[in-house]
């Protein structure tokens, strides 16, 4: 499974999320849209044009899902599929 998670190191929902994939122990790549040139660009290529963050990229042998300002409980129903189908 990868993940990536666009974020940026201000936004309380971003630290949420990844808090969360750190506790259930997964990888993920983080990527500061405030940092990383391109990278905001790249992000609304993903998901239709949103400025939204975080942006979360779950890619498996399973598909993917692209999620936006998920929920706790949403993100992990994403990762839920794709450990189960991935």
């Amino acid at each position: 499974m990868k993940i990536l998670v666009y974020s940026t190191d201000w936004c309380s929902d971003c630290v949420r999320s990844t808090r969360l994939l750190k506790r259930e122990g997964l990888a993920f790549k983080e990527i500061d849209i405030e940092e990383i040139p391109h990278s905001e660009d790249e992000m609304k290529a993903l998901n239709g044009g949103s400025r939204k963050i975080p942006t979360i990229l779950i890619e498996s042998e399973s598909g993917r899902d692209i999620l936006i300002e998920p929920s706790d409980p949403d993100l992990k129903s994403a990762l839920n599929r794709h450990r189960i189908n991935g």
